[in-house]
């Protein structure tokens, strides 16, 4: 009798404690864990950025001069990328975690299926990673902050808020970047997040103004997930502040949870016998 009781009592604990929010940190521990091994990768990703800052921001910026900002003013050219910098570290660490990363232990480490046989459940799994992502988006903006401000690049106190701005453009981009990986089904379909990547880079009004292009392309460049992070970070860099910006950030907002409920899904499907 006592044998019956202990077990469904062990078994009344494991089912209420699966249903205990907030188990996706599991898979944040365990990140934390095997970078300590090999934190070389998480520091090589931060260099990108930092290389473009330099080479184009600082060389280029001699040869180019100073440009016009939102409302007439003289800016040096480094001053106006440094901001669209820092947005693309975010993008490119939460975009790569959530993806390749993914795919790996998805489709061929199998960790996910060893993850749903503990008490952890798929949205855990979904919810980990992408706060993992995020977590690595974040740890390439605050190294690329502090870059920016020992350069001086800071124009208003209003970039203390760039921070909170990028954990936005790493929420939707993990989000989206680990629905994505949920289609994936061999390593070569990682082209076209790659190709993908790269248009978002260019073309998001990262290098110069959105008023160099035509109004057709100005359109669809508006369109652009990064372009909003772009704009909500240089903005805030640059203290030009209006109503708009709520708009960028919700714009990211939603991005991310649509990604967010697309990857609940897909990896249910997945991964449930």
């Amino acid at each position: 009798m006592s044998t019956v009781t202990r077990t469904g009592s062990i078994t009344f604990d494991a089912l209420s404690s699966s249903r205990r929010p907030g188990r996706g940190r599991r898979l944040v521990e365990r990140n934390l864990l095997h970078y300590k091994v090999h934190w070389t990768i998480i520091v090589s990703g931060f260099f990108e950025p930092l290389f473009y800052l330099l080479s184009i921001g600082v060389g280029v910026g001699k040869l180019v001069g100073p440009v016009v900002g939102a409302h007439g003013e003289q800016l040096t050219y480094r001053t106006f990328v440094a901001p669209a910098l820092l947005a693309s570290s975010a993008f490119n660490g939460a975009l790569y975690d959530s993806t390749m990363n993914v795919f790996f232990k998805l489709k061929h480490d199998k960790l996910y299926d060893a993850v749903l046989a503990t008490p952890m459940r798929v949205r855990d799994v979904a919810v980990g990673e992408i706060t993992w992502a995020l977590i690595r988006g974040l740890i390439y903006a605050v190294a690329f902050l502090i870059v920016m401000g020992c350069m001086g690049l800071f124009e208003s106190w209003w970039a203390v808020l760039a921070l909170p701005a990028c954990t936005l453009i790493g929420f939707a981009f993990a989000a989206t970047g680990m629905a994505a990986t949920s289609y994936m089904r061999t390593f070569e379909d990682f082209e076209f997040i790659t190709m993908t990547q790269l248009v978002l880079f260019l073309f998001s009004a990262t290098f110069y103004p959105l008023s160099v292009y035509p109004r057709w392309m100005q359109v669809v460049v508006e369109c652009s997930p990064l372009y909003h992070g772009v704009h909500l970070v240089r903005s805030l860099v640059l203290g030009d502040i209006g109503p708009d910006l709520l708009l960028d950030a919700l714009y990211l907002a939603v991005l991310g949870l649509i990604g967010l409920t697309i990857a609940n899904r897909r990896l249910a499907l997945l991964l449930t016998p």
